[in-house]
């Protein structure tokens, strides 16, 4: 059902168009004068105007400059006499969709109708396609990593994702900068209902507080300085879709309020405009924040992390699935070796021990950055320790690396892994099953590492 505007001062004539759109199935708002037409507009939002062309006031053609500039892309049908015919052209000459002449037919208005709402879906259509088309192109720099891991933890999120994404309910995702909660968002939006829907991204943590707004709900034209044109809001954009809201723990406290008004409504209001706008918008947020922290101290409002945090997903830290980690050496040396230097085709013992050993405090991000550096500068068909960023040279106390240059990947592995049982079984007081919680592993797996290793 759409919303048509009619505007006559001429009572019989504004109530006969009522009565002929209702019949069409369609809901008609209606006006007796210029002013309050435009006024009616600006309060809700129409799919197609009739208006009568001469009125006292503010005439049809002033209507249509107005309702023009409000929104381009809604057809608007001029009602005129016999007298006023080519005045009525004009009117189209300047943008009218067409024009109606008294007496007016209740066939000719219907066919009208029809046609000037075909051509109001096709406008809105192109707009958003234009749009989206301009947000995926400024996103097509971005690098993407597949999902990599087959550690344990990583099953576990895969599994969660998929019953998530069969749902359509709201999802928070928390894990430390770099380890792929726009990975997991991606994913929940292909695999779920909505996959052929548009993916729209925002970074709450990356704009002011007045630029926020307006990418999330968009503006109107003239609504602030340098608003030369009516631009759609993020939210607008991922009708039907996945709106994908990064580091919403940083959005400010005046914005949290209209961003659960959004939530909880799915409903909003352009900047400087007045007429709400209805979307269709599953919402999956992200952070690296301690939210409840952010909330205990009244940075964040409960009602929105409420809101928010429905079905939560926990990504784990690198340090936490070392088993993946030559998973992802080996991915992206496949990924960016092609373009960065395609004679290389693995990473040597020595170098994957050194990436083993280290504690990559930036995850994933921090690793794909480091193989894409060492592919740069190694010399031969695999990546050696010498290729590896400084960091990975060792150095300070805090990042010095504990691998021996004469063992093999193995024995480096083991004894890597030795460290680790026996700092945790240390730092536990060598309670077994609270050096299990550490280690992240079951109780019986410990005493078997424990024996492996002799460690009393």
């Amino acid at each position: 059902m759409a919303t048509i505007l009619i505007i006559d001062d001429n009572d019989t004539i504004r109530d006969g168009l009522a009565i002929t759109v209702k019949k069409l199935g369609h809901e008609p708002l209606v006006a007796a004068s210029g002013k309050a037409g435009i006024e009616a507009f600006k309060t809700k939002r129409a799919d197609f105007v009739i208006t009568d062309l001469k009125m006292d006031g503010a005439t049809g053609v002033d209507v249509m400059k107005a309702i023009m500039t409000l929104d381009p892309d809604v057809p608007i049908m001029i009602i005129t006499g016999f007298g006023t015919v080519e005045t009525a052209v004009e009117a189209m000459k300047l943008g009218a969709f067409d024009f109606l002449t008294k007496p007016i037919q209740p066939e000719v208005v219907r066919l009208k109708v029809e046609r000037g709402l075909e051509l109001c879906a096709i406008r809105r259509a192109r707009r958003k396609s234009e749009a989206l088309t301009d947000y995926l192109r400024s996103e097509t720099d971005i690098k993407f990593a597949e999902l990599v891991g087959g550690g344990d933890k990583m099953a576990v999120v895969r599994r969660t994702v998929e019953k998530i994404a069969a749902s359509d309910t709201t999802v928070f995702i928390a894990g430390e900068s770099g380890t792929g909660k726009e990975l997991i968002a991606r994913a929940i939006h292909r695999l779920s209902k909505r996959a052929n829907g548009p993916f729209i991204k925002v970074n709450c943590g990356a704009l002011t507080e007045t630029l926020l707004e307006s990418e999330l709900f968009g503006h109107e034209r003239g609504a602030f300085t340098g608003a030369i044109k009516q631009k759609l809001g993020r939210f607008e954009l991922a009708d039907g879709g996945t709106l994908f809201l990064d580091e919403v723990g940083d959005v400010p406290p005046s914005m949290q309020v209209k961003l659960l008004r959004a939530l909880q409504e799915q409903e909003f209001e352009r900047v400087g405009g007045e007429a709400p706008i209805k979307v269709d918008v599953r919402v999956v947020s992200a952070t690296n924040k301690d939210l409840d922290a952010e909330v205990a101290s009244g940075r964040f409002r409960q009602d929105l992390y409420f809101r928010l945090h429905v079905l939560p997903v926990k990504l784990p830290p690198l340090r936490e699935r070392r088993e993946d980690i030559p998973l992802l050496v080996a991915h992206f040396v496949h990924k960016l070796g092609p373009k960065t230097n395609p004679k290389v085709r693995g990473v040597g013992d020595a170098a994957l021990g050194r990436i083993m050993a280290y504690h990559w405090p930036g995850n994933v991000r921090e690793l794909e950055n480091a193989i894409e550096q060492a592919l740069v500068f190694a010399e031969g068909e695999e990546i050696t320790p010498v290729a590896l960023p400084q960091f990975l040279q060792g150095g300070g106390e805090e990042d010095r690396l504990d691998v021996r240059h004469e063992m093999s990947l193995p024995e480096i592995l083991d004894d890597l892994e030795r460290q680790l049982i026996l700092k945790a079984y240390t730092k536990a007081a060598h309670v077994k099953t609270e050096t299990a919680r550490l280690l992240g592993i079951k109780t019986s797996a410990l005493y078997y590492k424990l024996e492996k290793y002799g460690i009393e």
